[in-house]
């Protein structure tokens, strides 16, 4: 599962509406001859849903629509839109985790929206194909370092404080190694076990990673790749950081939060949650290291609008109000999102200054990241606009492997390579 999906912890049955719900499904006899009067709207989500319900009150009073938001549990959720989409009773509007071919050609051309030089939204960001953009994502997720601040002033180690002067991964490791032994902590660091973690490694030790090619086929990766997969494996001795997390499940979230831990390599979503539930150090976001200054960028969601008939103009006209200038700021403070429109001047909600400083240290990193940074989400989405579907990720298996001393790097990379491509549907 990617960043972007880690904040995507369903409850299910949760379901918020904007008013009381009655069917799920787009289907409604509540349509009349002058326009729609209802419509739906799906996602998914733990948290991040108040923005949402707010602005669905504003557009009622606005345009005479009611929006009815739904959440959406996530195990089976796109199963469900596989289904609505066979039943004919797809929602109105969507935030979805990715396109489905099922349904792709069942949605609106959402170019009005996302090319309004106003609302200044990415446009390498949005999904386009033939000219038609088919979804513009609700916000952006992208990796990066915290830290137990308590262990850094107990130790008298600097930190640095611009992204834009960040340290090496080499510099960071001999940081932390020295707060772990000042301080008598149990560890240097722990890391998500996830591919798209490993992306950010990857192009931070100046590595190209796993790339598709021309053909739509993932490329044997560079010589950087592999060294920066070697020095991640040395890493993993028990000292610097646990074996556990990536060879037995061990949970690095667990693991930092109890304070024994002098880093973590993680993404943004970590915030609300530290801001809640971090009380017995402080804690802080730290630039991540490079030398080449990178992470991975991923969607939170792609807000998608279903060509449904009677209800298509309303749904498209929910679309944009979503993302007008000063709607659109409301949402990404509401939510927690870090925006897709550039130049926005935001104000989160959050009483921790922690939290705080992390959002604006987080926005200064995606302006300073390189290209490849979003290459991965760019890949997943390059596949499906080609009629093919990526399987598993085999990435965090074969690691487990090679941090596990059970094969080589090379064994590791050709079996990520060769799984990647055997995966594809």
């Amino acid at each position: 599962m990617t960043g972007s999906l880690r904040r995507w912890r369903w409850l299910a049955g949760v379901v918020a509406t904007a008013a009381v719900l009655t069917a799920c499904g787009s289907g409604s006899d509540d349509s009349a001859s002058d326009g729609a009067k209802k419509i739906t709207f799906w996602l998914s989500t733990a948290a991040q849903i108040q923005g949402y319900t707010d602005l669905a009150k504003e557009f009622q009073a606005k345009e005479g629509i009611t929006v009815e938001v739904v959440n959406q549990p996530y195990d089976g959720y796109q199963d469900k839109l596989r289904q609505s989409a066979q039943a004919n009773s797809l929602p109105d509007v969507a935030s979805v985790p990715s396109l489905d071919a099922l349904w792709i050609n069942q949605l609106q051309d959402l170019s009005a929206t996302a090319n309004n030089e106003t609302n200044k939204i990415r446009k390498d960001l949005v999904t386009e194909q033939d000219g038609k953009v088919l979804a513009i994502p609700s916000d952006l997720t992208a990796a990066g370092l915290f830290i137990n601040k308590s262990l850094f002033t107990k130790a008298g180690v600097a930190v640095p404080a611009d992204p834009s002067k960040t340290w090496t991964w080499d510099e960071f490791l001999a940081a932390a190694t020295k707060v772990r032994t000042a301080t008598g902590a149990k560890y240097d660091l722990v890391y998500d076990n996830s591919a798209a973690r490993i992306r950010a490694f990857i192009y931070n030790n100046g590595g190209k990673g796993f790339q598709l090619g021309a053909d739509n086929k993932y490329q044997t990766p560079d010589a950087a790749t592999v060294a920066a997969l070697t020095k991640f494996k040395a890493m993993n001795d028990d000292k610097v950081m646990p074996k556990s997390v990536w060879t037995s499940g061990g949970d690095p979230n667990a693991l930092f939060k109890s304070g024994q831990v002098v880093a973590y390599f993680s993404g943004v979503w970590q915030v609300p949650d530290f801001a809640e539930g971090i009380t017995n150090f402080e804690w802080a976001s730290a630039p991540t290291p490079g030398p080449v200054h990178a992470t991975d960028i991923n969607l939170g969601g792609k807000v998608v609008a279903f060509n449904n008939k009677d209800t298509a103009a309303a749904a498209k006209k929910w679309v944009d109000f979503l993302f007008q200038r000063d709607n659109y700021t409301k949402l990404a403070q509401s939510n927690g999102y870090l925006p897709v429109e550039s130049g926005l001047t935001l104000t989160y909600p959050f009483k921790s200054k922690a939290a705080l400083d992390a959002y604006t240290l987080y926005t200064k990193e995606i302006e300073l990241a390189d290209p490849i940074s979003s290459s991965g989400q760019a890949a997943g989405t390059k596949l499906l606009l080609a009629g093919k579907e990526a399987g598993e990720d085999p990435t965090k298996g074969e690691l487990a492997k090679f941090v596990n001393g059970q094969q080589d790097v090379q064994k590791t990379v050709d079996n990520i390579v060769n799984g990647l491509n055997a995966s594809l549907g």
